[in-house]
Parts: structure tokens; C-alpha cells; sequence
């Protein structure tokens, strides 16, 4: 699955045209490189996004097409989440 879709359907952001946008301009990476919205995502994968002033980093568990609003958050376990108010290096995954 496209990472962007898998971002909406993961409703971890909410339109898959904001998912796309955060992508382009480099906020997310999978398995530590830097990610395009076409990046296929697989189960297994460690994602880690930079949107607004949070940065999240979860593991794919699960990859489903069209899964209910209750499902979505088993798509993905949360690693690490923190706020933070100053953005050091934007490219950098940490």
C-alpha cells in the first residue's frame, strides 16, 4: 500500500491529501530514509513523522485497504511520541 493511503486509512492523518503533502516536503521516513507518498509500505516498517509539533514514530502491524474507524489503530503500534516546540534539523529522522 502507498504510504499516503496507509497514512489516511491508519487515520493517523486525517486527508490523504495532507498525508501527501507531508511526505513531499520530507517529514516522513520509513526504516530511517526518507519517504515519497508512493513508498509502498510494508508490515514490519518503522515510520517516523514530523506533523505539526509532534513527531511519532509507530510500526506497521497490519495493512488493510478499507478497515472500520475502530480497526484503524490496530494498523500500527506507537514506539515513540513527543512534542516539541523547536524543529532542529528539518531532515533529520531524530
Amino acid at each position: 500500500m502507498r504510504l499516503d493511503k496507509f497514512l489516511k486509512t491508519s487515520r493517523l492523518i486525517k486527508r490523504r491529501t495532507v498525508a501527501k503533502e507531508v511526505t513531499d516536503a520530507g517529514r516522513v521516513w520509513v526504516n530511517g530514509k526518507v519517504a515519497k507518498a508512493a513508498t509502498e509500505v510494508k508490515v514490519g516498517d518503522v515510520l517516523r513523522l514530523r506533523y505539526g509539533n509532534r513527531i511519532t514514530e509507530v510500526q506497521v502491524l497490519l495493512v488493510t485497504e478499507n478497515p472500520r474507524k475502530e480497526a484503524a489503530a490496530e494498523m500500527y503500534e506507537i514506539l515513540h511520541n513527543e512534542s516539541t516546540t523547536e524543529l532542529d534539523t528539518p531532515n533529520s529522522p531524530f
